[in-house]
């Protein structure tokens, strides 16, 4: 029996893959699986967000084609994942990004028809771009005739969404999973994979996987370079006992795992996904021989060939450290 036909792009989304990966941590005594979230139709795992906040308002009539605007802030995926959305019902959508948002982000927005407004001044108070991104869109939601403000960071729907993912990552592993390193910052999908487990009545450990100088957790913020995971606030949807662990990554550590993910497992994955592998090498000495690890891979590498994969962006950012994906490598070999 072959696959079935699936109606419309947006039925693309979610049932992502689950894949092990067996080199790159060889001494661990674990299996470490990721579930890889780029192979959602709009390429992260903020579509299954996205389709969670809107399809009810959709569905209900609230959205209307030719009269609703869906406004709302983000750095880049999120603002995809509604942008696709939004060009399949015929509804407009402007996205507030910021100076950070790459180029191809921006050209990915205006082929979906969205129109991206880059904030192009922080926040003079906190000096981060969010807090000038949310006031900007709390303007546009005033002004616009027809606004909606999905409000990814509040919304209890981006959350809900993420029970699935949950879902299908216990299924694929016939309920055997021990520990989960999902990366936070508007903590949606971790706080909905925490709610699954508990109330499957699993006791899976969780561990949040935060960026050093975020602010989510109580640390004194700092410049962050790679998006994707950390928050300049902390966000409404945080929930301190969703997680039993926390554990923090610096931007070097991503660069780094991003690098020999791709050298030991041909896996070109984003910057909160080398998080998560980051995450677990920090707390590996505390993971229990024989567990199943599974890694949640927000994206994929492609979005960050200009950052995090460039040579030229690494040095000039953090000077020449290519050495400590290579030695990895050379020991792994």
């Amino acid at each position: 029996m072959g696959r079935p036909v699936l109606n419309g792009i947006l039925a693309a989304i979610g049932e992502t893959p689950l894949v092990e990966l067996g080199k790159i941590f060889p001494g661990l005594g674990s299996r470490v699986f990721a579930k890889m979230e780029r192979f959602n139709p709009g390429g992260s795992v903020k579509d299954r967000s996205a389709l969670g906040m809107l399809l009810r308002r959709i569905q209900d009539g609230e959205l209307v084609p030719g009269r609703s605007v869906v406004v709302e802030s983000s750095s880049g995926n999120l603002a995809v994942g509604i942008a696709q959305i939004c060009r399949y019902y015929g509804i407009d959508f402007i996205c507030v990004v910021d100076a950070k948002t790459t180029q191809q982000n921006l050209a990915l927005l205006r082929a979906y028809g969205a129109r991206p407004e880059v904030v192009l001044t922080p926040d003079p108070e906190s000096g981060e771009y969010l807090a000038a991104r949310l006031a900007r869109v709390r303007e546009l939601v005033a002004t616009v005739p027809g606004a909606y403000w999905p409000n990814q960071y509040s919304n209890l729907h981006n959350p809900q969404a993420h029970r699935n993912t949950m879902r299908e990552i216990v299924e694929s592993l016939d309920g055997k999973v021990d520990y989960l390193f999902a990366a936070v910052s508007t903590f949606g999908t971790l706080r909905g994979c925490s709610e699954y487990l508990r109330e499957q009545g699993m006791d899976t450990t969780v561990v949040a996987v935060d960026a050093v100088g975020s602010r989510i957790f109580g640390q004194q913020g700092a410049p962050r370079l790679i998006p994707g995971h950390g928050a300049s606030v902390p966000p409404a949807l945080l929930d301190p006992d969703a997680a039993d662990h926390v554990v923090h990554v610096s931007d070097i550590d991503c660069v780094v795992a991003c690098r020999r993910l791709v050298l030991s497992e041909a896996v070109l994955a984003g910057g909160s996904s080398g998080a998560t592998v980051a995450a677990l090498e920090k707390f590996a000495d505390r993971i229990t021989p024989d567990s199943n690890c599974v890694l949640i891979f927000p994206d994929g590498g492609d979005r960050y060939l200009d950052t995090i994969y460039s040579d030229r962006w690494v040095s000039s950012s953090f000077g020449e450290i290519s050495h400590l994906w290579k030695q990895q490598k050379d020991s792994d070999g």
